[in-house]
């Protein structure tokens, strides 16, 4: 029998059993004995808010991140996204939530310029950071693998993240380390040293190949790809982080299997290959 304790830091990002609806997603956490939950605002748009913070409050689940914030690359829609991406403040506030995800963005139609797509990301940040001080809420910018700068986020690597972040106070604007994303970086275990105190999120899951088609789709579960998690692991530790440990996986095979038995899957894997090596 697995000891409790063992799945204390343990999250569920909802991606990784798409299936499930919140609160689907809530009670398979609970029954597992994980202690958090990743919520995505698409499902919690289909229990509203309030039903929402319930279902948490009642759980006792911490929510270790609402995803996600941020596209604030295309200019013709910088008004909208600055609204939308308030609105997901205001519910990251409500959830208690560790942090809002921010993902920057890719390149807008026509447009080929990463350097004043980055520098849109930015001052989009900085309008959002004085609304998220006053509403207590983190937001932690999500590098991305450079297979999505085009289409998805024009900010690739953690060292890029951090350069943005630490424009801002740590308690305010951090960065999300997503082994998926930054396993490659060169130099990753210094740019995670760096990130100190303002790593807001660990999630992981696993780099595969042959990518799919649809690489959007192309994370596995640990331990099935190229990923070294115990030194990568090892090296949050060691940059302090004590947070929850988001499993977040997109993958058309999981997401077609019974989410219990992905559920048991990712435990176990886990425990193997992720948690005797967090520290602490």
């Amino acid at each position: 029998m697995t000891d409790p304790a063992a799945l204390s830091r343990l999250s569920l990002n909802q991606r990784t059993t798409a299936s499930w609806s919140l609160p689907e997603a809530v009670q398979g956490c609970l029954y597992a004995g994980l202690g958090a939950i990743g919520i995505w605002r698409e499902q919690l748009a289909e229990v509203g808010l309030d039903q929402a913070c319930r279902l948490v409050a009642e759980s006792g689940l911490r929510v270790s991140s609402l995803c996600r914030g941020g596209f604030f690359t295309d200019p013709e829609q910088a008004q909208t996204a600055e609204v939308r991406n308030r609105e997901a403040i205001e519910e990251a506030a409500a959830l208690n939530a560790a942090t809002l995800v921010l993902v920057a963005g890719g390149l807008p139609p026509g447009d080929k310029d990463l350097g004043a797509a980055r520098d849109r990301a930015v001052r989009a940040i900085e309008r959002l950071v004085p609304y998220a001080q006053e509403l207590g809420v983190n937001l932690g910018i999500e590098p991305m693998n450079p297979i999505y700068a085009a289409d998805r986020g024009v900010v690739s690597t953690l060292a890029q993240a951090l350069d943005i972040a630490e424009r801002f106070d740590a308690a305010d604007v951090g960065v999300v380390v997503d082994t998926f994303h930054v396993w490659w970086e060169p130099g990753v275990a210094d740019q995670l040293q760096r990130a100190g105190q303002r790593i807001v999120s660990y999630q992981i899951c696993d780099w595969i190949t042959p990518l799919p088609a649809d690489t959007l789709l192309a994370r596995g579960m640990m331990g099935d790809g190229h990923i070294d998690f115990p030194t990568f692991s090892r090296s949050v530790a060691r940059a302090g982080y004590r947070g929850d440990v988001e499993v977040e996986i997109f993958n058309a095979d999981l997401w077609k299997a019974p989410p219990t038995w992905v559920v048991d899957t990712m435990i176990k894997r886990y425990l193997h290959l992720v948690q005797p090596y967090l520290g602490g």
